[in-house]
């Protein structure tokens, strides 16, 4: 699976990429460079951050579920459970 960013995306991207290696590491990073750099990082270590973004979000969806089986649960013939207390107590 190839991870692809929008345009405006793509661009905030490449603007913070280039800033970030001009102010942190004293390396003015060309347009051609800093897109080439860029899709790189999507490639090679943006699958690690989509599958660990999944998990997430499968453990959060589990929970949710989990917690909607015992909100929504009802008692199936609650009437007979009730009586039987009555009757027993004849």
């Amino acid at each position: 699976m190839s991870i692809t960013l929008e345009k405006e995306t793509t661009n905030r991207a490449l603007s913070s990429l280039r800033r970030y290696c001009a102010e942190e590491l004293d390396l003015e990073l060309r347009e051609l460079p800093a897109q080439l750099f860029l899709e790189f990082i999507l490639k090679e270590i943006g699958p690690s951050i989509y599958n660990s973004a999944m998990g997430d979000a499968q453990s959060f969806l589990r929970d949710r579920v989990a917690d909607l089986e015992d909100a929504c649960h009802e008692p199936e013939f609650p009437y007979w459970d009730r009586s039987a207390g009555k009757r027993g107590a004849r």
